[in-house]
C-alpha cells in the first residue's frame, strides 16, 4: 500500500467514525491547521506560477489563456519557451482547482 492510498483509508475510517458521531476537538483542530497550512502552500505556489506567466505575457504580448488556447490548436510552434509556457499553465489551473477545493474544505 502507498502512502496516499493509506492516507485516504484513515481518512474514510475518520470520516466513518464521524457519521457515527464521534467528535475530537484535537483532530478538528489538527485538520483545521493541515487545510490552512496546505492553503498558505498553494497560494506561494499560485503566485510563483503567476509570476512565470506574466513574464511569457510580457515578452510575447499575449494572454496566457489565448496563448493556451492557439498554443493546443497548433497555431503556434514547439519552440522551448511555447511549451514551458504551456506547462506554467496548465500548472496554474490545476493549482486554482486544488485552492478551491481546499477553500471549500475550511468553509
Amino acid at each position: 500500500m502507498n502512502i496516499a492510498t493509506g492516507t485516504l483509508n484513515k481518512l474514510q475510517g475518520l470520516e466513518r467514525l464521524y457519521r457515527q458521531g464521534f467528535h475530537s476537538e484535537i483532530i478538528d483542530r489538527t485538520i483545521d491547521k493541515l487545510l490552512d497550512m496546505e492553503s498558505h502552500r498553494a497560494r506561494k505556489e499560485q503566485r510563483e506560477l503567476e509570476a512565470h506567466l506574466a513574464a511569457y505575457e510580457s515578452q510575447y504580448q499575449i494572454s496566457s489563456k489565448e496563448f493556451y488556447r492557439r498554443f493546443r490548436a497548433g497555431e503556434l510552434g514547439d519552440e522551448m519557451d511555447f511549451v514551458e509556457w504551456s506547462i506554467f499553465y496548465e500548472l496554474h489551473r490545476v493549482i486554482l482547482e486544488r485552492i478551491e477545493v481546499l477553500g471549500t474544505s475550511t468553509q
